[in-house]
C-alpha cells in the first residue's frame, strides 16, 4: 500500500486550554470520571473561537464558533465595549501602541489568540474562567469598524472619523 500525503497537515489555528474540569457521574457500578475542557482557538490575525467539551470535541466546538474581529492597524480594537456572560462582565478599551495586553487569565488568552497587541481590559462581576472568556468574546463580537458604521449611515469614512 502506498501512503499519500505523508506530511502532517499544518494546523490552521493555535489552541489554548483555558480550563479543565473533573466531571464525575455516579452509577450503580461506581463513579465514572471524565474531563470537560474549555479551549480557545485563534489565528492571531483577527479570528478567535471558544468551545467546551471533552478533549478534541472542545477544539472542534471552538473552531465551529470562530468569529472575525475588526482590528485597527492590526493591533487594537476600535472602541470601548462591555461583554456579559452570566454574572461576568468584561470591559475592553483600545490602547496606544506599545501598551501591550493588560488583561488576566482567560481574557488574556482570548485576546492573544485574536491577534490583539495593545488593549486594556477589566473584569467586572463574577470571575469564573468560562464566563469571563465568553464575555470577552461577546465584547469582541460587538466591535464595529469605521467602514461598517459609515456604510450603515450612508456616509464616507472621513465624515465618520471627523
Amino acid at each position: 500500500m502506498e501512503r499519500r500525503n505523508s506530511k502532517p497537515r499544518e494546523k490552521e489555528y493555535n489552541e489554548t486550554v483555558i480550563s479543565v474540569n473533573r466531571v464525575t457521574k455516579v452509577t450503580k457500578g461506581g463513579r465514572r470520571l471524565r474531563f470537560a475542557a474549555t479551549v480557545a482557538v485563534g489565528d492571531g490575525k483577527g479570528k478567535v473561537g471558544l468551545g467546551t467539551g471533552k478533549a478534541n470535541e472542545a477544539v472542534q466546538d471552538a473552531t465551529n464558533r470562530i468569529i472575525k474581529v475588526d482590528l485597527v492597524e492590526d493591533r487594537t480594537v476600535s472602541h470601548d465595549a462591555i461583554g456579559t456572560a452570566g454574572a461576568a462582565k468584561v470591559l475592553i478599551k483600545p490602547a496606544k501602541a506599545g501598551t501591550g495586553i493588560i488583561a488576566g487569565g482567560s481574557v488574556r488568552a482570548i485576546l492573544e489568540l485574536a491577534g490583539v497587541k495593545d488593549i486594556i481590559s477589566k473584569s467586572l462581576g463574577s470571575n469564573t474562567k468560562l464566563n469571563t472568556a465568553r464575555a470577552c468574546v461577546e465584547a469582541l463580537k460587538s466591535q464595529k469598524s469605521a467602514e461598517h458604521i459609515a456604510e450603515l449611515r450612508g456616509k464616507s469614512v472621513e465624515e465618520i472619523l471627523g
